[in-house]
């Protein structure tokens, strides 16, 4: 399918699967038509494709109208993210659909972003074809989390504003908790008071992590959110739907999970303890 069919797709399924909640969404090009969010823990195979049946039957369409199919990569849970990614391909390659990595993480910051500002994905629909959506405002720095054991999380940093989807500042990675808010709080500190974001939320998986969450406190102050925040199928929506639109797609063969790995010296430090 050449790049310009790809940019005339209209309804597009997108699932994600790297965290505990399932979501599933139904989009007509930045409009979610239909989504589904459900607390699945270790039951993402069996849960994934009904859900699917079920976001296009509240739809109202079939698989044989939609034209693109998106899909969280990761990283997260890797047994979770192998269901959906699997599922996804199998999907666009027996439909004859492009496919459309997004990023799990950013997908996971744009809805925390969304629910602290008080914004709905409709408020973001026109940002998915590069329009504005609400009225400008204020950047934020968004810090997305998902556990992932022994003082880990997954995560990277966007920065969010009213009118646009979020823009990446730093890579989706596995990091040490600790090390990242220093290295986050050292970021902050390198701006001019001008130039620093408004708000910093660190969002997701914050239950093992609040501590080390709050440790940037003394030097944010009252610009620091915590929130524990988890995925909505909206937001993977607009993500993967900008992609589709914008005539980005992967490989249906080579397109692959992101397990991410920890950076040397912190592998090395892990061995150590």
């Amino acid at each position: 399918m050449n790049k310009n069919n790809v940019q005339a797709a209209q309804r597009f399924l997108v699932m994600d699967t790297a965290t505990a909640t399932l979501v599933v969404a139904v989009m007509e090009r930045g409009r979610v038509l239909a989504e589904h969010n459900m607390l699945a823990e270790r039951g993402h195979a069996e849960y994934l494709l009904p859900a699917c049946a079920d976001v296009l039957q509240a739809a109202g369409i079939t698989r044989s109208e939609l034209t693109g199919i998106a899909v969280g990569v990761g990283p997260g849970s890797y047994t979770g993210i192998r269901i959906a990614v699997t599922a996804a391909k199998t999907l666009a390659w027996s439909l004859g659909l492009p496919v459309a990595g997004i990023s799990s993480l950013e997908a996971l910051a744009l809805g925390a972003y969304a629910k602290g500002a008080g914004l709905t994905a409709a408020d973001l629909e026109p940002a998915v074809e590069g329009g504005r959506g609400a009225a400008p405002g204020p950047v934020e720095w968004v810090v997305p989390l998902m556990d992932a054991r022994r003082g880990q999380v997954f995560t990277a940093l966007f920065e969010a504003a009213p009118g646009s989807l979020t823009r990446r500042l730093e890579p989706d990675g596995i990091r040490l908790m600790a090390d990242w808010t220093e290295a986050l709080g050292a970021l902050w500190s390198s701006l001019a008071a001008e130039d620093r974001p408004s708000k910093v939320t660190l969002a997701g998986d914050i239950e093992k992590h609040a501590a080390a969450a709050e440790a940037l406190r003394p030097l944010l102050g009252e610009a620091l959110c915590v929130a524990p925040y988890a995925p909505e199928g909206a937001f993977a929506g607009l993500l993967g739907a900008a992609r589709l639109l914008r005539g980005e797609q992967d490989d249906v063969h080579s397109l692959l999970p992101n397990y991410t790995q920890l950076a040397e010296a912190e592998a090395n430090r892990l061995r150590q303890a």
